[in-house]
């Protein structure tokens, strides 16, 4: 069984970083004339991944906006992951999970395990009640093949006085979260492999400020803040540097804004100004 690590390695190789997000929001559903219902973010999300595949590599359906319509919003979910991991896409449930113990548990047995309605192929997870929380979860996503994306330096201002606060040896807390992650990682991927337990570091951080430096071993890095939070293609070398080429970088209004009619044409064109990018 080929890891996550490998399998998010081998999607950014062919496709390059771009990561289409999923995200039926209200402006959205209606813009696309849709209705504000279950059913409109089901057509919603089956139309984003009809137009993404063979284009991108990896989608990233945003949860809260399936579950605001409930159960029904779920079952909408479910049909959207299982039709983009049919199309060869890595799904990221941007679900931002984070418990302790049993209830841990079940959170990654929703998502995780093979055959389960909700099942994708990356979760992001919360490590603020203590990386070893999650234990059993990056546990559970191994066995399967599957893999996490864990909060580490986030975009979003209101962070920056808990993640960059120095603990002990004067570590950022999102360095520290970053080298326990990584720890994991080098316990489980063989040697010349990509790590499966991934990191949330948006576009917008400076990583100098928040204390981080290349991981080893390597991991993907998901990187909110492209598009229409400000960041742009040019940002994955001037704030990955080193590491642009592990960057998952997620756009979603910017793109989903072309409507259904040009939403292919506004991937393609989206995902080709990352990979000139990296081809320099």
């Amino acid at each position: 069984m080929t890891s996550f690590g490998e399998r998010a390695r081998a999607a950014l190789a062919e496709y390059g970083p771009l990561c289409v997000g999923i995200d039926p929001h209200a402006a959205l559903l209606d813009a696309w004339a849709l209705p504000q219902s279950a059913r409109g973010a089901r057509e919603f999300g089956l139309r984003t991944v009809a137009a993404a595949a063979g284009l991108v590599g990896v989608v990233k359906p945003q949860v809260s906006f399936f579950e605001r319509f409930g159960s029904a919003g779920f079952a909408a979910l479910e049909d959207v992951l299982s039709e983009a991991r049919s199309a060869g896409l890595i799904t990221i449930a941007d679900a931002k999970r984070g418990d302790i113990g049993t209830t841990m548990d079940a959170y990654a047995a929703a998502w995780f395990t093979p055959g389960s309605p909700l099942e994708a192929d990356a979760l992001t997870v919360n490590p603020y009640l203590g990386v070893g929380a999650l234990d059993s979860t990056f546990a559970l996503a191994a066995r399967h093949g599957k893999g996490t994306f864990v909060l580490a330096a986030t975009s979003n201002p209101d962070a920056a006085p808990v993640q960059r606060a120095t603990g002990a040896e004067s570590r950022t807390v999102s360095a520290a979260v970053v080298a326990a992650v990584s720890e994991r990682n080098a316990a489980e991927a063989r040697d010349g492999e990509w790590g499966s337990n991934g990191f949330v570091v948006g576009a917008t951080v400076d990583w100098q400020s928040a204390g981080l430096a290349p991981f080893t071993p390597p991991a993907p890095i998901l990187g909110p803040g492209f598009g229409a939070q400000g960041a742009g293609p040019a940002d994955l070398l001037a704030r990955y540097g080193a590491a642009a080429g592990q960057v998952i970088a997620s756009e979603s209004r910017s793109i989903l804004s072309a409507g259904p009619d040009g939403l292919a044409q506004a991937i393609s064109a989206a995902a080709e100004r990352y990979r000139e990018v990296l081809r320099g």
